[in-house]
């Protein structure tokens, strides 16, 4: 009778251990197929759309220029370099001034002061005195005027001419104009293809974009150059031309 009753415990327990083992095989079949099943969802959402691209360009006439001009300044005692930098520049601002520029355009970019130092075998690393750098932005809107502001610069004391830069200063408005043509243009071939693909549209749910817009920039070298003109009492040449501003948009559709 003990012997029955030990058996039935064991049985009992082997048959609670194969229903725990079941319902985890169970748990994890059903784990697997829930992570199949949301990745096959998924990956169907997903090809079931289309993505078409469009450009759009517009040229535009830059309508402001930026000029950099430094002073730099050496000698052996900071205070005394400081002050006739300090004079040298203020010099070149009133004459930016006095040929149209107004204050709101013209901003300190630099003002450095660096020491100089000299090494030599016999008395090693010897302070031999100081440089001032001290360098504005002008922003130029009257073109014709900037050959004057080069010759009247460097004629105050600029000595340090830096690249001229055309641009447009509302950017954003010609890129605005750009994006609606690319729109429209992503529409049309998008309609194009679906109609050749045999697919219909559905809405738009999600939209790229990718700009493009480089200033003209004109080297150091070409703006001495102009400056060299301008002392000639010659028309310095710098031609602004025209400038790209370029937008690609991407329209997601999907597909019905």
């Amino acid at each position: 009778m003990v012997t029955d009753i030990k058996s039935k415990k064991i049985d009992l327990s082997n048959r609670l251990y194969a229903l725990l083992v079941l319902i985890i095989i169970i748990g994890i079949a059903y784990f697997a197929w829930s992570i199949f099943y949301t990745y096959k969802a998924a990956y169907f959402e997903d090809t079931n759309q289309i993505t078409i691209s469009g450009t759009g360009e517009v040229y535009a006439t830059p309508d402001i220029a930026k000029l950099t001009l430094g002073v730099q300044t050496e000698g052996a005692d900071v205070k005394s370099i400081t002050q006739e930098n300090t004079e040298t520049m203020n010099k070149v601002i009133d004459a930016a001034k006095s040929l149209g520029v107004e204050a709101k355009d013209i901003q300190t970019t630099q003002y450095s002061v660096t020491p100089k130092y000299n090494w030599t075998q016999e008395r090693g690393q010897v302070l031999e005195g100081y440089t001032i750098t001290q360098n504005i932005e002008l922003k130029i809107r009257d073109f014709s005027k900037i050959g004057d502001i080069l010759s009247k610069s460097t004629e105050s004391g600029a000595n340090n001419i830096g690249n001229l830069q055309f641009s447009i200063e509302d950017a954003e408005k010609i890129k605005t104009q750009a994006r609606a043509k690319a729109i429209e243009q992503a529409k049309i071939k998008a309609q194009t293809i679906a109609q050749q693909a045999g697919v219909k549209l559905g809405d738009v749910i999600n939209v790229y974009e990718d700009s493009y817009y480089a200033p003209t920039a004109y080297s150091s070298a070409k703006v001495m150059d102009a400056v060299g003109s301008a002392a000639r009492e010659s028309v310095a040449q710098i031609e602004t031309g025209e400038q790209k501003v370029q937008v690609t948009i991407s329209l997601v559709y999907k597909i019905k």
